[in-house]
């Protein structure tokens, strides 16, 4: 299996955390998405021009969700929590994420490089939509049972140990039981492996470029 990724790409970072709890072996195809060309280089990869995807040689999986679907069936399930409302419930905080948060996806972008921190950028400071992001955000890390979401590592703890990142780039720390799971992530040891793989990434292109 091949895995399609792109530099910064939050959502290949996601699926390749994903890959690792499922115990899944890949080989990585990295494409510079800051390159003048990188979409004709998708497109050769992905049907929708869009990474990450995931060639398992007969047929490709192009949404990120998706992915980490498959990656769940091929791992007897090591990716969601087993018993029913669990399972149901982590699947829909993966799906809340995959859809949304826009405004913190836009005024907040990922990256590896320093940033202004939030409370320092006047114009966002104050922004509703990113402050009622942020509370939403709060609510369901507050909710985790620590370490990690559930009772073990899994898919909900791969899409927002992600975002947990963004947030303290950001300098954002939240409160309380939020700010502990927040922490925990932050401290995870896979998060960290993720982090430190995205920058071989981008250093690979550059060196390519």
């Amino acid at each position: 299996m091949e895995l399609t990724v792109g530099t910064d790409s939050t959502w290949s970072l996601r699926v390749w955390l994903c890959s690792q709890i499922a115990q899944i072996d890949l080989a990585i195809n990295v494409i510079d998405l800051t390159a003048p060309d990188y979409k004709s280089l998708v497109i050769k990869q992905s049907p929708t021009g869009l990474v990450p995807a995931l060639n398992q040689g007969s047929f490709i999986i192009h949404d990120s969700l998706s992915i980490t679907e498959y990656f769940n069936e091929r791992s007897d399930g090591a990716l969601y929590p087993s018993n029913s409302p669990d399972r149901a419930l982590a699947r829909s905080l993966c799906a809340e994420l995959h859809a949304g948060f826009i405004n913190l996806r836009t005024h907040c972008p990922f990256t590896l490089a320093p940033v202004t921190p939030l409370s320092e950028q006047q114009s966002l400071a104050s922004n509703q939509g990113v402050t009622n992001e942020l509370k939403r955000i709060e609510n369901i890390f507050g909710s985790a049972r620590l370490p990690f979401m559930f009772d073990a590592a899994g898919a909900v703890d791969a899409f927002y140990a992600i975002l947990a990142y963004r947030l303290y780039a950001y300098g954002i720390a939240l409160k309380g039981q939020a700010g502990r799971y927040q922490e925990s992530l932050l401290n995870w040891s896979l998060l960290k492996q993720a982090i430190t793989l995205a920058k071989s990434w981008k250093a690979e292109t550059n060196h390519i470029n």
